[in-house]
């Protein structure tokens, strides 16, 4: 499979690329900063210069075409809520759009746990620009023809990977999760087209990730 990963230097990337290549899947990683081409080819991906935030629609049609799936696993990192606003919803949105416009249909979206209109955080707090984003990111690509997948963590953490986890299917609340398991439960919905339509809110538990996501896909 030919996968493009934007924000392909970001924590959960870094994680996700070396899994992807060991797969045998070929991973084209987005980056907007030259100087982080050197560490994904390191981690096995061919890298691509494209500043998501600036781009059409157009441009990102041409970036995803001839792809197989695209994972989206970029975000502006806080700060200002215009940065929020600009990536995490209006380039999120521009990316589903290219990915329909050039005929990808696999589309897996790295969102957050609790990411919807019941999102609860109030607007004078600073994680509302980003709630708000997400959440309008999150409904576009619900409402697409793409054959998406929503991928819902809790807080990450830098922890080693356990490979376990639990879902919302078997109640789980909001807790944590190590960035290496967002990327592996990544990659385990890649290599499983029955997801597509799954919201899947999760963190760290006690079921094999492999065996949670057969789950999932069976409905």
């Amino acid at each position: 499979m030919r996968i493009l990963l934007i924000g392909g230097h970001g924590k959960v990337a870094r994680h996700l690329t070396p899994l992807l290549v060991e797969r045998s899947h070929a991973v084209t990683a987005a980056v907007r900063n030259p100087d982080h081409v050197a560490d994904v080819e390191a981690d096995g991906a061919t890298a691509a210069v494209a500043d998501v935030e600036s781009m059409s629609t157009q441009q990102l049609a041409d970036l995803v075409r001839g792809h197989d799936a695209v994972v989206w696993s970029a975000g502006a990192g806080g700060g200002a809520p215009e940065r929020a606003y600009a990536v995490d919803r209006d380039a999120a949105i521009r990316s589903m759009d290219a990915a329909q416009q050039a005929g990808v249909d696999r589309y897996v979206m790295v969102s957050y746990f609790g990411a919807g209109p019941d999102h609860g955080v109030p607007q004078d707090d600073s994680f509302f620009a980003y709630a708000d984003a997400k959440t309008a990111a999150d409904e576009h690509l619900q409402a697409s023809g793409l054959a998406w997948t929503l991928l819902r963590p809790s807080r990450l953490t830098d922890d080693r990977p356990t490979g376990t986890i639990e879902t919302s299917r078997t109640g789980a609340t909001r807790s944590e999760v190590p960035r290496a398991d967002v990327a592996l439960v990544v990659a385990e919905v890649l290599a499983r087209p029955a997801t597509a339509g799954a919201v899947v809110e999760f963190n760290t538990g006690s079921t094999p990730v492999a065996d949670e996501l057969d789950a999932v896909a069976r409905g």
